[in-house]
């Protein structure tokens, strides 16, 4: 753990206060004996330490800080720390500055601007080697300009995983087996109104609030990407898993504009090579992980089920009206800049 983490109080107040001048570095000091401006500036994720979005933060900042000389300091705040846990506010700091840099879902981006949830729409995607196709270039671009009207500019992206489902009460191999399940999603009207077509009950909640409310009964289970699944620990406590490809999301690594044009322009250059590679290795990483982490699941005692292209075509028919009701929505832009 950073220096900069054992003040992050400290830091987060400076940062509201100089939101609309400078990064939280203060617009750092001419280094002495360094080609880099001195700055230190502030990372927020969702995730907690072992979850894609903080391991990616965290390599960045190694990359930075070596390539730097240690000119330039990024502190990782995991578990959205300086917005009190609320990602949503978490994404509202970094649109005016209180931090200076994050890595959010698309799903949690929705909530300030509804279009960044087209890529996750159902099926839309088929592998991974798609995915990073399309998203790095029209999709990417499409981002970026939605996000420029927020007052955020967009470096990069890298997977948060193809979504599974999780349950404690059932295997779940065709949609009749998902009618009544209570099952947590974000809020995003892609995720409710899939599962509400296949007769499920979705319920957003926040993600911090998920493990206790499954061991409570209070909902039955969860969909997210493998690698999350298994940080967030719902091996522990659910009994069925579901390999169903359904849901393709990603997290957008992401700067304060004004920030961002306040710096120098070597620091912007180092900064956007450094997220590049970054977001590279996350993508190679959790792709790599992934067939380990279903084999570890079944290892624990859970059933694994992975869906026949048979078995897919009936959850596709399901909810097709319901696609056709999101593309309707986001508009020909937005479906062309995903290939949809």
């Amino acid at each position: 753990m950073r220096v900069g983490k054992r003040i992050a109080a400290a830091l987060f107040a400076c940062c509201l206060l100089a939101a609309s001048l400078t990064g939280c570095g203060g617009g750092g000091t001419a280094a002495t004996d360094g080609e880099y401006q001195s700055v230190n500036l502030a990372m927020a994720v969702n995730g907690t330490d072992t979850q894609i979005d903080a391991l990616v933060a965290n390599y960045f900042a190694d990359l930075v800080m070596e390539r730097s000389g240690g000119a330039v300091m990024v502190d990782v705040f995991p578990n959205d720390t300086l917005a009190g846990g609320n990602a949503t506010k978490g994404i509202e700091y970094i649109a005016v500055g209180g931090s200076d840099l994050g890595a959010y879902a698309t799903s949690v981006l929705a909530n300030i601007e509804p279009k960044m949830s087209v890529s996750t729409i159902p099926w839309s995607f088929t592998s991974y080697e798609q995915a990073r196709k399309v998203i790095d270039t029209t999709g990417g671009a499409y981002y970026a300009e939605l996000l420029a009207a927020k007052g955020i500019t967009y470096l990069g992206s890298f997977h948060n995983g193809f979504r599974q489902l999780t349950n404690s009460k059932r295997p779940v191999t065709k949609p009749e087996d998902l009618k009544g399940l209570k099952i947590r999603v974000p809020g995003s009207a892609v995720y409710m109104n899939t599962f509400n077509a296949l007769g499920a009950n979705p319920t957003a909640m926040s993600w911090s609030e998920v493990f206790t409310a499954i061991q409570q009964g209070t909902i039955d289970g969860q969909e997210n990407g493998c690698s999350i699944t298994k940080s967030a620990k719902m091996d522990e406590i659910q009994k069925y898993m579901t390999i169903w490809n359904y849901s393709y999301e990603n997290d957008l690594f992401l700067v304060n504009t004004k920030i961002w044009e306040n710096l120098p322009e070597n620091t912007r250059e180092l900064i956007q090579q450094c997220a590049t590679e970054a977001c590279e290795w996350g993508r190679d990483k959790l792709e790599a992980d992934e067939e380990a982490l279903i084999q570890g699941f079944r290892d624990v005692g859970m059933q694994v089920d992975i869906l026949t292209e048979e078995q897919l075509k009936v959850f596709q028919d399901a909810v097709s009206d319901v696609v056709a009701e999101l593309k309707a929505t986001y508009g020909e832009e937005a479906c062309a800049a995903f290939g949809l």
